[in-house]
């Protein structure tokens, strides 16, 4: 991507902030949306998913939506105007999902929809720190509450802890090399900063930009992305009710690992390691699972929408 100065950038108006959703009808389809049903969007982001559910659910559903964004919230309560009595929107972290359910009164319900990741209202604000297209703060925090920020992670970092976490999230095989380069490097405070220091040390090659493993590994770890997915796919076993599906749509592997991973355990009775002769895990099954792969989008999508291009998604209903 071509890099672009904060004098440069374009004005950001509503339109340039849309997001738009990904597999958005089959997202619908498979949640079997039905007039009257309960549906949760954790990730409603400005409202394309949850207007999808919302018109299939019509007369008498109900959507909550979540998002740790409060900019995100307001553009979907615009979107979503239309629905305003059946919507509930909820600015909060997805981890909390059954505390949240339960303050609204929102629990045993018909489907929960989950679209990872970070989204064009982000990506797009030059302020945010998320993109490396403008010169902006190392922010990346979805929410304006947290406390880290992806330059104070940058910053405080041991060289080794630093190494690890960029190979981690980023799956970088210079981590090393780039770790000792950024803490020779420091204070590094702003976007731009950080992928001229990657590009020295990655160089320019391949069809991604060198920079956007490393964006990858501090917007995760800043935003806790792998461990409040994992928490919150637990919790949606005692909130949906039987029938109830579970869509989730990933844009990298180690999203799309916790939820194969997570979708496969409760889809089997026994989880006991293969070598035991005899069952003792307890565990009952309490999904079955939708489709023999991922889906990912159409030719026409992926072109459409270049976003699109690496998403999977996967679905389970509750037993």
């Amino acid at each position: 991507m071509p890099e672009q100065s904060s004098h440069e950038a374009p004005l950001l108006n509503r339109t340039s902030l849309i997001h738009t959703p990904v597999l958005v009808q089959t997202c619908a389809q498979l949640l079997e949306a039905q007039p009257g049903g309960r549906y949760i969007d954790c990730t409603v982001g400005t409202g394309g998913h949850a207007l999808a559910i919302l018109q299939r659910c019509s007369p008498g559903g109900h959507l909550l939506g979540i998002d740790m964004d409060p900019k995100a919230i307001e553009m979907a309560g615009e979107t979503l105007g239309p629905y305003s009595r059946n919507v509930t929107l909820v600015n909060d972290n997805f981890r909390n999902l059954r505390d949240i359910c339960t303050r609204h009164e929102f629990l045993k319900v018909d489907g929960i929809l989950f679209d990872l990741g970070v989204s064009a209202l982000q990506l797009e604000d030059k302020n945010r720190g998320f993109s490396f297209r403008f010169d902006a703060p190392l922010d990346m925090r979805f929410g304006p509450t947290q406390s880290s920020t992806a330059s104070s992670i940058l910053n405080r970092l041991p060289e080794a802890e630093l190494a690890a976490l960029i190979e981690a999230y980023g799956e970088e095989r210079r981590s090393r090399l780039l770790a000792r380069r950024i803490v020779a490097s420091r204070p590094i405070n702003s976007t731009l900063e950080l992928a001229n220091v990657v590009g020295q040390v990655v160089g320019k090659g391949g069809r991604i930009h060198p920079a956007t493993r490393t964006f990858q590994a501090l917007r995760i770890a800043v935003n806790q992305e792998l461990t409040n997915l994992d928490e919150a796919l637990k919790q949606t076993i005692e909130i949906l009710a039987p029938g109830g599906r579970l869509v989730v749509i990933s844009y990298h592997s180690l999203e799309d690992r916790i939820v194969k991973e997570f979708m496969q355990r409760e889809g089997r009775q026994c989880v006991c390691p293969p070598y035991v002769p005899v069952c003792t895990c307890g565990h009952a099954r309490t999904l079955k699972i939708i489709g023999k792969k991922a889906i990912t989008p159409s030719h026409d999508e992926r072109q459409a929408n270049p976003r699109s291009r690496s998403a999977k998604l996967r679905a389970a209903e509750r037993l």
